[in-house]
């Protein structure tokens, strides 16, 4: 009986290498309800109200941080900036956003994504609140706006890399897809909101409205999931690290940091174009109402990002290469996107500027289920802190691209040399991932290692 017991055991570990897609917490006689609840993974109810909570606070984080590229042209003649200092208060979010990248993806991998997802937007919001009230206290109100701006960007850069680590620690393997490209539309329904509401409140009450709305919002989620999902009377420094994650989750597998140092970061332009629309909107049709150019591309973007969820999921299960998979939606996101951002530079008339950027920023959206889930398929174990490493590469060319393309436009006068310089940078970074991307695991160690273990 000790024998045959033995015999099982060194099965299941064989198995799970020869299987690197299976779960890491699989065990060969466990039911798969059993199983998951061993391994941390969120029984369904819960799964469906805290997918509910991360797309209400994607959406308000997503508020929070283009407040000021929508308000930027009001603030930038109030305050008498010029197109290079509007794009310096603008880049100063990315220089806090490569910060924190890593170390919150890999905080988040040790003690839950969810702890620092509420302390996180408890900060940010609290920022958010206050940012009206820097532009008008004594000193320079460029010098404020980025000190404003760098502190919004270090508190939400753990942001994604704690949602990425969320889904690999509570989320079962098969449904990680969908779910990433459901909560990448928070970030559209975001630029729904503040393009919407929120130009709509520029108008009416002036660009402070437009801070305070997120603020307040963010501030009751923060209460909601603190009180019945968290249900913690009192977050003590003691209690924070104390990890929920079971320790087999985050201790089991032998991770390759230097394998995954060596995987393609792709360079991606999406901040940047973000970060300029509704300036290039209101320089080149003036007359246009904000609330069309800021609203029509971001509810184009949300069926759009699900469609790409649900094909590439499709095309999985029906056996198609996962990295092929990954690859094909990441073209489509930087490749094809890139064709109608250079249309952009040639429309002649708003309509055609409005079809060209909703094709545009519809087409980007496919990212959610290209390189944003590939870390799922490489390092689940540690998806976090490799969705920061990834994160810190597109941000750093975020923030030199906003500077580039402020000065640009400041010298040039022309906007369709930063629409190239855009299409530019996205075909280099696809062609890196086509060429060096995998799909393969590398957080598991070597069947050798496991047979002599």
């Amino acid at each position: 009986m000790e024998v045959e017991e033995k015999s099982i055991s060194f099965s299941s570990q064989v198995d799970n290498v020869r299987h690197p897609s299976s779960h890491v917490c699989t065990a060969g006689l466990d039911t798969t309800e059993t199983n998951n609840d061993r391994c941390g993974i969120w029984p369904r109810p819960l799964a469906r109200t805290w997918t509910l909570m991360l797309l209400l606070v994607t959406c308000l984080l997503h508020w929070a941080r283009m407040a000021m590229p929508v308000c930027a042209v009001t603030m930038a003649k109030q305050f008498d900036w010029s197109k290079t200092e509007t794009g310096l208060v603008l880049g100063s979010f990315f220089w806090g956003y490569c910060f924190t990248q890593v170390v919150g993806g890999h905080i988040s991998d040790r003690i839950g994504g969810e702890r620092v997802l509420l302390l996180s937007t408890m900060s940010w919001a609290a920022i958010t609140a206050i940012t009206p009230f820097l532009a008008n206290v004594g000193l320079p109100p460029l010098i404020t706006m980025m000190f404003a701006r760098f502190l919004m960007g270090v508190l939400q850069g753990v942001h994604y890399p704690s949602l990425t680590s969320v889904c690999a620690q509570r989320v079962a393997e098969g449904e990680r897809g969908f779910l990433n490209s459901m909560l990448g539309c928070g970030c559209y329904l975001g630029m729904l909101l503040v393009g919407g509401v929120g130009s709509i409140m520029l108008e009416l009450y002036g660009w402070e409205s437009v801070f305070y709305g997120p603020a307040v919002l963010a501030a009751v989620w923060a209460f909601c999931v603190w009180k019945w999902l968290l249900r913690g009377p009192v977050i003590t420094f003691g209690s924070l690290w104390s990890s929920p994650v079971p320790t087999h989750q985050t201790k089991a597998l032998n991770v390759s940091w230097l394998h995954l140092f060596k995987q393609p970061c792709v360079c991606s332009t999406y901040y940047t174009l973000m970060s300029w629309l509704p300036t290039f909107f209101k320089d080149t049709y003036p007359h246009a109402k904000g609330w069309v150019f800021n609203v029509i591309p971001w509810f184009m973007a949300m069926p759009s990002s699900l469609f790409g969820g649900i094909i590439s999921d499709h095309l999985i299960r029906e056996g198609v290469d996962t990295v092929t998979v990954r690859k094909s939606m990441q073209f489509c996101s930087m490749g094809l996107s890139s064709v109608f951002t250079i249309l952009l530079c040639k429309a002649t008339a708003f309509l055609h500027a409005i079809v060209f950027v909703s094709a545009a920023i519809g087409l980007s959206t496919f990212h959610n289920s290209g390189v944003a889930v590939n870390v799922h398929d490489l390092a689940p174990s540690c998806a976090g802190a490799l969705y920061g490493i990834m994160n810190t590469c597109a941000a750093f060319t975020g923030l030199l691209v906003v500077y580039i393309s402020g000065y640009l436009i400041e010298v040039t006068g022309s906007w369709a040399i930063v629409f190239t310089l855009l299409s530019l940078v996205n075909l280099v970074g696809i062609a890196v991932f086509i060429a060096f991307g995998k799909a393969k695991r590398l957080d598991q160690a070597d069947q050798s290692e496991v047979a002599e273990t």
